[in-house]
């Protein structure tokens, strides 16, 4: 078998070459990886800022910051998965629901060949087809949220696909299973209450960040494996959760947020859950200077492959 893993960075150095995400080889072969990194360079469902579709490419950039070994974990990601970078879904900038198709056919045959995904982002209105490729291969998946946003609204602008509605529309689809679903870290001004509480009438467990602060992160994230279970699931992480004094290149930032510390203490109390596939979303490069939110969107990415190591490492 063909293992895949990055480029040895004692013998080149880490700027060097194409930026491919951690310097992992660019190739589509999937019969011999275990993960793998998939860019979704989509903004069309964007609302107030865009530019999301250039998120990939600054992530895998900053990507070549990130080294092999988790400390924080324990786990050589590499000495128990093959990973590749492999490229781009196809998307059609300006038409969303020919992109979704486009993002599902890309992604499908990656779970069908029981590989698990990492998309980059891309603006948060394709987590759709992220869940219509997943489900169609596992059915319908358990949801674990970090944002500041449910993205559960029913419309915007009267159109029924933007950022803010796909977990809606998955709901409606069959493609969640909300009572095993969970959304933490809403905050910010809204429209009106119901902007949370259609998410909850709809299932979900939505813990905005004043709840998370009172009850603790540990508490939080024991809330999260309960309600999760045993379920297939997928996690989706809008880079707004972070507060925008460490994620400043995003579309729709709101103050009050989390670390870039909590985020990455957040995602490793994740260990333990059977994930599907996962995604990180909304990096806006032109908002975003330095790459601070591009290096967390990286971070975030090495600690999905860390957990999936890690499972792998324990027997699970």
């Amino acid at each position: 078998m063909t293992r895949y893993e990055p480029a040895d960075s004692f013998e080149t150095p880490r700027f060097s070459g194409v930026r491919t995400f951690m310097r992992l080889p660019n190739v589509r072969d999937l019969e011999n990886a275990d993960a793998l990194v998939v860019g979704a360079p989509f903004d069309t469902g964007g609302t107030f800022r865009v530019g999301a579709r250039f998120g990939p490419e600054s992530i895998r950039s900053a990507s070549h910051l990130l080294r092999r070994y988790n400390p924080g974990l324990g786990v050589a990601i590499f000495d128990h998965l093959s990973v590749i970078d492999y490229g781009d879904v196809p998307v059609v900038p300006g038409y969303i629901e020919e992109s979704y198709e486009k993002i599902k056919e890309g992604l499908e045959p990656i779970h069908r060949a029981g590989v698990i995904p990492v998309v980059l982002g891309g603006d948060h209105s394709i987590a759709l087809p992220e869940l219509r490729a997943a489900a169609a291969v596992h059915g319908p998946l358990a949801l674990v949220q970090f944002d500041s946003h449910p993205d559960t609204w029913d419309a915007y602008f009267g159109q029924k696909h933007t950022h803010g509605t796909p977990f809606r529309r998955a709901v409606e689809e069959g493609l969640l299973d909300p009572s095993r679903s969970i959304q933490v870290g809403m905050r910010g001004s809204i429209y009106d209450e119901r902007d949370w509480n259609d998410a909850r009438e709809m299932g979900f467990d939505l813990v905005p960040t004043d709840a998370v602060r009172k009850l603790g992160m540990e508490e939080t994230m024991v809330r999260i494996r309960e309600r999760v279970g045993d379920a297939k699931t997928y996690v989706s992480f809008d880079v707004d959760f972070v507060d925008p004094a460490f994620a400043p290149g995003t579309g729709t930032p709101e103050i009050g947020g989390f670390t870039s510390r909590e985020a990455q203490v957040f995602v490793r109390g994740l260990v333990g859950l059977d994930i599907v596939g996962c995604d990180v979303v909304e990096v806006l490069p032109p908002y975003d200077p330095a790459q601070i939110t591009a290096l967390l969107a990286a971070n975030v990415a090495h600690e999905f492959l860390s957990l999936f190591a890690l499972r792998r490492k324990t027997g699970g």
